[in-house]
């Protein structure tokens, strides 16, 4: 059966000593009190190399919030996935609305990032939703699908290695979340997508996140709904209390 995921984004946030500080609390409070479900933090790259050696891989995985399209070379700025790996990421997230929005981030360019990711034997956390006007317009299904696009072109065993994070663009740091019920009809909607391209035995076995203004007093609502199987948390990632409460909506 599918996994259920917590998974922290802290974005641009946390200067490396912060977020050493961060990853260390996290582990010990999770050691201390072990989670019923996978968690995974995802920290700025230059933080990656100093946070994998200190957190129990048993408990907490981490991952790069990005990487690049390409392989190697002369691309200034950028880090590639092997770099990612080297530093013992597991994870990677691709795909973020703000990467979309902010970087012009095209279905094409995250086709190849997300097979680079999965060359290099990285999970990628695939991040599709849409922004208000769309949901507004009722385009949501079409917007989500058309995003799927990126991943759609995998064979049945590669797409089997991704996990997918619906948020809703309104959502994510507004403070408005989705309801439950939304949040229920949208997964739903994209399960029954994976149906149709590869089969009721993968989408039964793939993990779709929910983000978007998730925390600890609504996490367990959320993730009671049949096919919400955990949270892509963004703001109530940085503070080891509200991450762990959102955790604790497994139990």
């Amino acid at each position: 059966m599918r996994k259920n995921i917590v998974a922290g984004n802290w974005k641009m946030n946390k200067n490396l000593q912060e977020g050493i500080a961060l990853a260390k609390e996290l582990n010990d409070a999770l050691t201390a009190d072990k989670p019923n479900c996978d968690v995974v933090i995802c920290t700025p790259f230059i933080h990656l190399a100093s946070v994998t050696p200190l957190v129990d891989k048993a408990i907490i995985g981490v991952g790069a919030e990005n990487c690049a399209d390409k392989v190697s070379g002369a691309f200034t700025g950028e880090v590639s996935a092997e770099m990612v790996v080297s530093t013992g990421a597991q994870y990677v997230i691709l795909g973020h609305s703000e990467r979309r929005a902010y970087y012009h981030e095209t279905v094409e360019i995250l086709e190849e990032k997300v097979k680079l990711a999965l060359a290099n034997g990285l999970t990628p956390i695939f991040c599709i939703g849409e922004v208000l006007a769309e949901r507004e317009a009722n385009q949501q299904n079409a917007v989500v699908a058309a995003q799927l696009a990126s991943v759609f072109s995998l064979s049945a065993e590669d797409f089997g290695k991704i996990i997918l994070a619906y948020e809703p663009v309104w959502a994510i740091g507004t403070g408005k979340t989705a309801t439950p019920a939304q949040a229920q009809e949208i997964h739903a909607y994209i399960r029954s997508l994976i149906v149709e391209k590869y089969g009721k035995d993968v989408a039964e076995n793939t993990s779709i996140l929910y983000g978007g203004s998730c925390k600890p007093s609504n996490a367990k609502e959320l993730f009671a709904n049949a096919d919400v199987d955990g949270g892509l948390i963004g703001g109530a990632a940085l503070k080891c209390a509200d991450f762990k409460g959102i955790i604790d909506a497994f139990k």
